[in-house]
């Protein structure tokens, strides 16, 4: 019986890590509560960065301050800091699906602890 290790069947499969397959769920979802695609009030979840000049895209967001370990966690403070490094001239935010698409085309390894280590080391 052959023993591959996590990285060599995601090599082989063809596959995303599950660490990347959940930042792009969470993007998604970000995005979704963004433009009013699912009944939850953006303004309760997230607070915009109203500048539009500096770098990258136009929809950043500001990270609140936490003094909780317990807070690091939570879906609105992990996925503020991938969501601001969006490249503009990448991401396309016109349409989820094309949203979808064009995150695929960004490299997080800066964000994945797991699938950096394993693809890197190997």
């Amino acid at each position: 019986m052959l023993k591959f290790s996590y990285a060599e069947r995601l090599q082989l499969l063809n596959l995303p890590s599950l660490e990347l397959r959940r930042l792009h769920c969470d993007l998604l979802w970000c995005y979704e509560i963004m433009f009013g695609h699912v009944d939850i009030n953006c303004d309760d979840m997230f607070e915009l960065r109203m500048s539009t000049t500096g770098r990258g895209h136009k929809y950043k967001l500001i990270k609140k301050r936490n003094t909780s370990c317990l807070c690091s966690s939570f879906y609105t403070e992990r996925v503020v800091n991938v969501w601001n490094y969006l490249p503009s001239d990448i991401v396309n935010f016109s349409t989820l699906s094309a949203f979808e698409q064009t995150i695929k085309l960004v490299d997080f390894t800066d964000y994945l602890k797991c699938f950096y280590i394993e693809f890197v080391v190997l």
